[in-house]
């Protein structure tokens, strides 16, 4: 996706979030409820003007940042070799952010919903999708897994993206599972979302080790 394509559609998300802000405002109560834990029992609340504009300001700002990332990371050039995946992405998440929006507020236009469970199909797109990115990825500062190792070489940073990139890919697929297994969401989308993290992290040390090694060998 090039550039200016992606800052058209984010412009579009962020003025559709506004315009669902301003549809919902007379329709719902004056305080709000914004955030629900793991047992989806309502655990925040805002009152309905803050409540309803910080979805479009949040993606107003962290669009801003996200389109900033290419611009002063040290190692822009490499960047530029997968922008339009990460293009891709920055729409994604910011599309991801409306349908939260938009389950939030028609919970609390009083329809039955349960956020966990309906949250999920969006989040296992975006954590699929997250997966791609990662594969694409160069060696950068900001976007993908950067650790001292996968930092330090770029032959352990293809190698550790290509393992992260497939796990993300499972643990997005998992995570849409919740849709169909509403009461397990929450470990459908943390037991796989944690080994997705971390699995990565420790592989690149050790293939480091390995390149150190093979390096010193010669």
């Amino acid at each position: 996706m090039k550039t200016k394509t992606t800052l058209i559609l984010m412009g579009i998300v962020i003025l559709l979030a506004a315009a669902v802000s301003l549809y919902a405002y007379p329709r719902v109560p004056d305080v709000i409820a914004t955030h629900w834990n793991d047992q989806n029992v309502v655990d925040g609340t805002m009152g309905k003007f803050w409540g309803l504009a910080l979805m479009p300001l949040m993606l107003l700002g962290i669009g801003a940042l996200l389109m900033a990332v290419p611009h002063i990371d040290p190692l822009r050039k490499n960047i530029e070799a997968f922008r339009p995946y990460f293009n891709t992405f920055v729409v994604i998440f910011a599309l991801f952010m409306l349908y939260i929006h938009v389950l939030t507020v028609l919970i609390n236009m009083g329809n039955p919903l349960i956020l966990s469970q309906w949250m999920m199909p969006g989040m296992g797109l975006f954590i699929f999708y997250t997966g791609v990115l990662m594969q694409k990825a160069k060696r950068n500062f900001f976007i993908g897994i950067r650790t001292p190792w996968t930092l330090s070489s770029d032959s352990v940073w293809e190698k550790t993206h290509r393992l992260g990139g497939w796990l993300f890919k499972a643990a997005g697929i998992i995570t849409m599972l919740g849709i169909i297994f509403p009461s397990q969401s929450f470990l459908l989308l943390m037991v796989p979302m944690l080994a997705a993290a971390f699995i990565p992290i420790i592989y690149s040390y050790f293939a480091y080790q390995r390149e150190m090694k093979g390096s010193s060998s010669l």
